[in-house]
């Protein structure tokens, strides 16, 4: 038993090492300007992301190709980036007033752009957090591709096996492909790529567009195709960052522009001087939660609300959504459009123009000068966090130079995050933001507590949250040293620690805001690394996640606004 508890500590401070030289190296890549991900320079990083073997990567150390880890990084990167050979991080550079059309990948809010057929744009403007994202599956994209060229490279002449040239036969046929030539491909493919027939067939739609249903096959086989090209012509894959953005970075360009947009459309409306309560959230659970009941009358009056919030959160209920979206801007609601480039859109609500709403009634023997306005802002990335908050609370700078302060009352963080006991739709409520890899650490009052959630049917956890450097990276191995150590960690995300510093330097070193500004943070559980087949990369939350969503929004909701009845 001894040598296990002694086995498992090594295995995670190798994970922790493993993690803190990935960082390391990409700074010290992205200060030099470029690398070649499978070449001597890209050399660290593999070692490094095969040490830690995340969670998210599945089966990346063994031969057999990792499909749900593709799956989820394919996701993640524009739409035929396996294709090039040269992808270049850029700063918002002006391609938006250019031909390109930019490709925005299904689970990430960046624009990309296809330059020509060799090289690929990504357009970083949400900070170093998404530097890391992007190399780490990038890293993890090529381990992969290497692992199909060593299946079927079989001499030094470039000879491949029969397999390959089936797939090259089916991905370069100009017409449509029948059932039968698609599932003769998906044989030959799992030949391979060490799956079963099954395990292919299953993961075979999960890649399609809309464009392209066969876009699996396309993957495969420019993955292989340019590792092919990188051993027997040394072609190889280039990653660089271009000069403007190695300038740019960490100078909070666009969180500044963002945060000036937001503070001067609250002085244009007369808000500016009103009881702001700020909260880090969707766009679409308090917006619901104020203005639904109104515009839904008639489906609230035959469904539970729980219900109707479901058929809201569902793509396929525009209307409803429409509905909800048109009431909530007639009563009080000004919705800003990011421009800036953090894309993180804003909602900015005066209660005082909601009519009919069981949260604001409390609210009708108040003046409308001492109403609360809430700002929803977006989900921010890791890092980004501290960029946006931090120029969020600083004063509005007017034309003649004089500061005006804001009214910040509270400021309430909602997400989602990965939890270590319990699952998903479970909820967290955090003491103490940890920041990973480092001594800093963030206790804070939190205004939320478990108790509000008693009656409602829902599992909460108390405890430390874990803002780690990227979700894709963590490890069992790390996690469970985290759950059992005497930190108490319940859970992980990416932001926590960064909102807080900033609220920390606002309220007690900038004095910005009140030190005694109230903090509510609270997390629904997206998923459970530690649990086999509950990591991110085995599928959304679906319904799961409203619930937990719509609880924790009604209690902040109550929170702000029953505090203003006082």
């Amino acid at each position: 038993m001894n040598n296990l508890k002694s086995h498992t500590r090594t295995r995670a401070q190798e994970s922790t090492g493993a993690i803190e030289k990935l960082y390391i190296t990409m700074r010290h890549l992205f200060n030099r300007g470029f690398y070649k991900p499978m070449g001597i320079s890209g050399e660290t990083l593999r070692e490094s992301l095969l040490t830690l073997r995340p969670e998210i990567y599945g089966s990346i150390t063994e031969d057999k190709i990792e499909l749900q880890g593709l799956l989820y990084v394919m996701d993640r990167l524009p739409i035929g980036i396996e294709e090039c050979t040269f992808i270049n991080l850029t700063s918002d550079e002006g391609y938006n007033n250019s031909h390109f059309e930019p490709i925005i990948p299904l689970k990430r809010r960046r624009n990309c752009y296809r330059i020509d057929s060799e090289q690929m744009n990504i357009e970083i403007t949400r900070g170093r957090s998404e530097i890391y994202d992007i190399l780490t599956h990038l890293t993890f994209l090529f381990i992969e591709s290497h692992k199909i060229m060593k299946q079927v490279l079989i001499t030094e002449n470039g000879e491949v096996i029969r397999d390959w040239k089936k797939l090259e036969q089916a991905v370069l046929k100009k017409d449509k492909l029948t059932q039968e030539e698609k599932e003769v491909a998906l044989t030959h493919t799992a030949n391979f790529l060490g799956r079963t027939f099954d395990e292919v067939k299953s993961a075979f739609p999960y890649f399609a567009t809309e464009k392209n249903e066969n876009r699996f096959f396309n993957i495969i086989y420019f993955l292989g195709k340019l590792a092919i090209e990188e051993i027997l012509e040394d072609k190889k894959r280039i990653i660089t960052f271009s000069p403007v953005l190695r300038e740019r970075l960490g100078h909070h360009i666009h969180g500044e522009q963002w945060a000036y947009r937001i503070k001067n459309s609250l002085k244009e409306h007369g808000l500016i001087e009103r009881p702001l309560h700020i909260i880090s959230a969707n766009m679409h659970s308090v917006m619901n939660s104020l203005y639904a009941s109104k515009a839904l009358p008639a489906e609230f009056s035959k469904k539970r609300s729980l219900e109707v919030f479901e058929a809201l959160s569902s793509p396929t209920n525009m209307k409803l959504r429409e509905k909800v979206t048109k009431t909530a801007l007639s009563e009080g609601m000004i919705f800003i459009d990011d421009t800036s480039g953090t894309n993180i859109d804003v909602q900015i609500i005066d209660t005082a123009k909601i009519t009919k709403n069981p949260f604001t009634a409390g609210l009708k023997g108040l003046e409308d000068s001492k109403k609360p306005v809430i700002i929803v802002m977006d989900y921010a990335f890791g890092e980004q966090a501290y960029e946006t908050m931090d120029e969020l609370l600083k004063p509005l700078v007017n034309a003649d130079k004089s500061r005006q302060f804001l009214n910040v009352v509270s400021i309430s963080i909602m997400g989602k995050a990965g939890i270590l006991e319990g699952g998903k739709g479970d909820i967290m409520i955090p003491s103490a933001h940890v920041f990973e890899g480092t001594a800093d650490n963030y206790p804070f009052k939190n205004q939320m507590d478990k108790s509000l959630f008693k009656d409602d049917d829902v599992k909460v956890f108390t405890g430390t949250m874990i803002s780690v450097l990227g979700t894709s990276l963590q490890n069992r191995d790390v996690l469970k040293f985290f759950h059992n150590s005497t930190w108490n960690v319940i859970g992980l995300e990416m932001e926590g620690a960064h909102y807080q510093k900033a609220i920390q330097a606002a309220s007690k070193i900038r004095r910005s805001i009140s030190p005694k500004v109230k903090v509510r943070y609270a997390y629904y559980a997206s998923d459970n690394p530690l649990e086999t087949g509950s990591t991110l990369a085995s599928g959304g939350l679906g319904t799961t996640g409203v619930k937990p969503t719509y609880l924790i929004t009604e209690k902040m909701l109550k929170q702000i606004l029953d505090a203003s009845k006082n």
